[in-house]
């Protein structure tokens, strides 16, 4: 097998090397994006190798990925690009209404708009919401239950960034009490839209799998237990707590290696 220079390594060739974040404290990762890209790389069994640090990419976010000499920013367009490139489909069992249904999903959950089909699969939405429960109305739980080890300062200025930008963007200019509801209202709703299926669309996973589950994973391991969110989801929505655990076993049978336990150790790469 050939070799690719990447990252000023080298790697074979046809070998995706996923820029993320460090690992997390109690899930592998405490973005949801990162996580929703790993998964979606173990799921299709693509190879790939990890880069974890605070390096950003084209599009001046993480993740993003280099393969065979090319770079890409963004999670959902890295998905699609690997897609074509490596001849899979997640999304091949599902029908044109299906496909159509996600999509619409996924692009209109991103613009907040509430119908409440595109309200199931709000990916955007939750993560604004998750950050300014995280990082605004509960940082001071986020620092002492160890959520994160970045020093104070930076914390804050976390905080001071993720309120302005949620500000600007919308959701930022509603109460703490309104966000509260807001998320436990999209976490009934995903709950709702499963119902008793094994995985948002039947037996199989598709790729919105990946990206509700990068979501989920954040409310139910990454927020402070202060949060009423964490509670509801993990005493109230039975069916959704169990869907997490189905895709963690499925995916992520090395997940107790992929997380630093409260950065007391050294993840896996």
């Amino acid at each position: 097998m050939g070799k690719s220079r990447q990252c000023g390594k080298d790697y074979p060739a046809d070998t995706v090397i996923l820029h993320q974040f460090p690992r997390g404290p109690r899930a592998p990762s405490m973005s949801g994006f990162c996580l929703k890209l790993e998964t979606f790389l173990r799921m299709t069994n693509i190879p790939f190798k990890n880069e974890l640090g605070y390096k950003t990419g084209p599009k001046d976010k993480s993740p993003w990925i280099e393969y065979n000499g090319a770079t890409m920013g963004d999670s959902q367009m890295i998905m699609e690009y690997l897609s074509e490139k490596c001849q899979v489909d997640l999304d091949k069992h599902l029908s044109d209404h299906q496909k159509a249904l996600g999509r619409a999903i996924r692009v209109l959950a991103e613009d907040h708009m509430y119908w409440w089909a595109i309200r199931v699969l709000a990916e955007d939405h939750m993560y604004w919401l998750v950050l300014l429960e995280r990082w605004v109305y509960h940082r001071a739980e986020t620092k002492a239950e160890k959520l994160t080890k970045l020093p104070s300062l930076f914390v804050w200025e976390i905080g001071r960034r993720t309120n302005n930008q949620a500000h600007a963007q919308g959701l930022g200019r509603h109460t703490q009490p309104e966000v509260e509801r807001l998320l436990r209202e999209d976490l009934k709703a995903i709950s709702d839209f499963l119902g008793d299926k094994k995985f948002l669309f039947g037996d199989d996973a598709c790729a919105v799998d990946c990206a509700v589950f990068g979501q989920l994973c954040q409310v139910m391991w990454h927020v402070p237990s202060a949060v009423t969110a964490k509670a509801y989801l993990e005493e109230s929505l039975p069916n959704l707590k169990s869907y997490v655990e189905r895709m963690r076993t499925a995916y992520w049978p090395d997940w107790d290696e992929c997380v630093t336990d409260c950065f007391t150790k050294e993840p896996t790469k």
